[in-house]
């Protein structure tokens, strides 16, 4: 049995208002999916709601890691388990360099039950990984020596994301919105690098990957088994890649007359964020 990620009938709330209004998603390792929508129709609420965001309340439903609940579990556990979340505006740690958060966050990921205090990974072995990660990356080996997201360009804080990727090793990675504030080499870069790095997992089973996007620049190397349509705080239809580059090239309309309900919820949503503002 493949290990699995699995969502059911998942209803958060913000801040009392409700966001996702039952949202039911398999994930299995190996597989690649893509969550595609408009702007406030719920995607960056379930990455959060997986992992574990405390802001995000679910109010009903479960989130399941090979069958167990993770409810109950905060986001370093779930980390731990396995869970990893590459952010669309990851925040800055000033005085905290890359390398010394990436040593403590892979040993805690690789050794679960390791408590404060006990060693961490050898330096000579996590250097060594980590030099090579960076050399896959493009990345300047002085970037480690930088404190994490501080002055960092947009392209820069993607970059970091997915090296905590490439170190953390996850079973289960939730990228929301990597692409975005990318030029189109920065895309493809990113895209090459994130494909490489789910087929490198240790005893040969793949990452499962869930891709929140946009566009499908950064699908070119990792190419979806499903691609599903977010509106309205449901997932209301999937498919293939063929899906992916429909809503890229031709938009939300025919989902919005095919799905009425979950449009005018759409719209109530988006006005009320509007209002809020």
């Amino acid at each position: 049995m493949p290990e699995t990620l699995q969502i059911t009938n998942l209803h958060v709330a913000v801040e009392g208002k409700p966001i996702l209004r039952g949202v039911h998603l398999t994930i299995n390792r190996g597989e690649v999916h893509a969550l595609m929508g408009p702007n406030g129709s719920g995607k960056s609420t379930l990455g959060n709601a997986i992992m574990g965001h405390p802001n995000y309340e679910v109010t009903e439903g479960a989130i399941e890691l090979n069958g167990q609940d993770i409810l109950a579990m905060d986001a370093s556990e779930r980390a731990r388990a396995g869970i990893f979340m590459a952010f669309q505006r990851p925040m800055a740690i000033p005085g905290v360099k890359m390398a010394d958060f990436l040593r403590h966050a892979t040993t805690n990921v690789r050794n679960p039950q390791r408590k404060e205090g006990e060693e961490l990974i050898p330096m000579r072995q996590f250097r060594k990984e980590l030099t090579a990660k960076m050399e896959q990356l493009k990345m300047d080996v002085e970037f480690a020596r930088r404190y994490v997201n501080d002055g960092f360009s947009g392209g820069e804080m993607k970059r970091a994301e997915i090296l905590q990727m490439a170190m953390l090793r996850p079973k289960f990675a939730i990228l929301d919105e990597t692409d975005s504030g990318l030029d189109v080499d920065a895309v493809k870069l990113a895209s090459q690098s994130i494909a490489a790095i789910a087929q490198e997992q240790e005893g040969g089973a793949e990452m499962g990957i869930l891709i929140i996007t946009h566009h499908d620049k950064l699908l070119e190397y990792n190419t979806p088994d499903f691609t599903h349509v977010m509106m309205g705080g449901r997932i209301v239809e999937t498919g293939g890649v063929e899906l992916a580059r429909e809503l890229y090239t031709s938009g939300y309309d025919r989902i919005r007359s095919s799905y009425p309900e979950e449009a005018a919820v759409e719209d109530e949503m988006q006005q009320a964020a509007a209002a809020a503002v």
